[in-house]
């Protein structure tokens, strides 16, 4: 049977217990305190596999789930890496891109899955875009719009844009199978924490069917909870939204049509697509279980890590510059 070490049992980790404990694996937990592993224990986990010192079951373990603060992720992924482990890390992979380089080339050299938690590749709504896109169904896809927010704690180890904003940007990267070109952000910080808590994001794609525009708004203010993506082509365009559990994706085959000297908006069917009411941390966790089984690389493997890393970094360069930075 497989084992699996959990390092952290944070808001996000306590999601990962759960879901790991419903999988067919040995499942192992380190925390900082003892009182941290109480949830561990409510769900009857032995104490054998329960500890505040992971290193003490680093060779009992065939891979290892990172969910801690994203400053720690570079030394335990690097360690973990080196002692021969498998690992799966929450995003972002790392805060630094050199770093992010420097996890993807340790996996690759000694042959180890390095998986990152980009949990929008693993939802079956991305998936049906991803297709719908290869296929032309969008005809030239003009605009990707992604609104990631809601009124929220804010997190203390990043700002806002690399907290939630990386979640599109990773997807964008995925959907058009490309990273961008060239890379704006502005950035706000209200709460005065000395990071972002509001992130407006602007990057140009160039693909097989031409250039596409893509933005991500994302903040800790607006009331609600927002996780959508508005997506607008030639032919079709879409409006899928992540937080709702089958019916994501609805379809309207609107285009505009030249009238002469005019150019008139001609209104299509409007489809709403059924998805499988998948959970996407599930589906990803179980995917590393499997990827470790069969070696597979990961669908959100380092080197997907380290691009979105990349698109981050460039982010918050134009907004500390106001430039807009170009990605070569």
């Amino acid at each position: 049977m497989t084992s699996i070490l959990l390092l952290g049992l944070g808001r996000w980790g306590l999601n990962h217990l759960r879901n790991l404990n419903n999988l067919p694996i040995e499942l192992y937990v380190a925390e900082m305190t003892e009182r941290q592993l109480e949830p561990a224990r409510k769900l009857g986990l032995p104490s054998e596999r329960l500890g505040t010192r992971y290193q003490d079951f680093l060779n009992r373990v065939d891979g290892v789930v990172v969910v801690t603060p994203a400053q720690n992720h570079f030394s335990l992924c690097r360690e973990i890496l080196l002692a021969g482990k498998d690992v799966f890390v929450e995003k972002p992979l790392t805060l630094e891109p050199e770093e992010s380089r420097q996890l993807a080339d340790l996996a690759a050299k000694h042959r180890r899955i390095l998986q990152v938690g980009h949990i929008l590749r693993f939802d079956p709504a991305t998936q049906w875009l991803k297709e719908a896109i290869q296929r032309g169904d969008f005809g030239s896809l003009h605009t990707l719009r992604g609104r990631f927010g809601g009124f929220k704690r804010p997190r203390n180890d990043s700002g806002v844009m690399f907290a939630d904003g990386i979640h599109f940007a990773d997807l964008f990267n995925y959907l058009l199978g490309a990273m961008p070109r060239t890379v704006q952000a502005i950035h706000h910080d209200f709460m005065q924490r000395g990071m972002d808590d509001v992130s407006l994001v602007s990057m140009e794609y160039e693909t097989p069917h031409g250039k596409t525009w893509a933005t991500i708004d994302n903040d800790y203010f607006t009331p609600g909870k927002f996780r959508e993506v508005v997506l607008c082509g030639s032919r079709l365009s879409a409006v899928c939204d992540f937080n709702v559990a089958q019916y994501k994706i609805k379809t309207h085959a609107n285009t505009h049509v030249k009238d002469g000297m005019e150019i008139k908006a001609v209104e299509g069917v409007v489809t709403q697509i059924e998805t499988p009411p998948e959970e996407p941390l599930l589906a990803e966790l179980r995917a590393f279980v499997e990827s470790i089984k069969t070696r597979a690389t990961p669908l959100a493997d380092g080197e997907s890590g380290y691009a979105a890393v990349r698109v981050m970094d460039a982010a918050l360069e134009s907004a500390r510059t106001g430039r807009r930075v170009a990605l070569t």
